[in-house]
């Protein structure tokens, strides 16, 4: 054990020092190796990942340098507008990128998601039903354009699309509330429930848990339900309640 130790100490050392000098696939290695003798220390997850950011923007460099009119330079160029919220240059480079490789798995799937950031929901359910139709297991690109359909008031063909990717990949929080949604607007209210109680099995904070309680809430209350449904409903007010940290007063108030 004292071996395995001065090993993993020995390692981390050498995959820090390898970080400084730009060495990062190698830094990578003896991060890793080191993390299994000191699972979760906190310098050793900082440097790992400080080294395999740095390794991503050092490759992304060399693309953009050496192939800058390629389908993947464009991509990357998009994926970076992505982030910054830039949506009309992000869909300029997907344009340019499909147009050069319209095979390319997820060029679809981004670029639809730039237009469901705008809420142009035609145009996203169309990149996605090509991103189902060159990726038919994705269950991402399921979700998208099944999403993408409840936006556009296409209820039953969300449905099918949502229950594929259900089946795709079980018990995705996001894809189980709007199956719901989509049961609701068909007024299959059982198995709106079912799916909704699914959700809450897996999801118990956050905005989605608050609006799937709210959204039994309103179930209940159409059944007829009155108990369920305020109990339901303190649930969300539950949810939706500062926190004490954030309730608390600032320094200057």
């Amino acid at each position: 054990m004292p071996f395995l130790i001065e090993r993993a100490h020995e390692q981390a050392a050498l995959g820090i020092a390898q970080v400084e000098t730009g060495q990062f696939a190698e830094a990578i290695t003896n991060l890793q190796a080191a993390l299994k003798n000191r699972p979760n220390d906190p310098d050793l997850l900082y440097y790992l990942g400080r080294a395999g950011g740095l390794l991503s923007k050092q490759s992304i460099d060399t693309l953009l340098a050496t192939s800058p009119e390629s389908a993947r330079a464009y991509q990357s160029m998009a994926e970076n507008y992505f982030v910054l919220r830039q949506m009309p240059e992000a869909e300029k480079q997907y344009q340019q990128a499909l147009k050069l490789r319209p095979d390319t798995p997820n060029l679809h799937l981004e670029l639809g998601q730039v237009y469901a950031m705008t809420a142009r929901w035609p145009q996203a359910e169309e990149q996605f039903r090509a991103e189902c139709k060159l990726q038919p297991g994705n269950a991402e690109a399921a979700y998208r354009l099944g999403d993408a359909l409840l936006h556009e008031g296409k209820a039953h063909e969300a449905r099918e699309s949502l229950e594929r990717s259900d089946k795709l990949q079980p018990q995705m929080p996001e894809t189980l509330y709007a199956l719901g949604k989509a049961a609701w607007l068909e007024s299959d209210a059982p198995a709106a429930e079912k799916s909704w109680v699914a959700l809450l099995s897996i999801e118990k904070e956050g905005e989605l848990a608050a609006q799937t309680h709210f959204a039994l809430a309103g179930l209940y209350r159409k059944q007829g339900k009155t108990p369920q449904s305020e109990k339901e409903m303190q649930e969300f007010q539950k949810l939706q309640a500062p926190s004490p940290a954030q309730s608390a007063p600032g320094p200057n108030q």
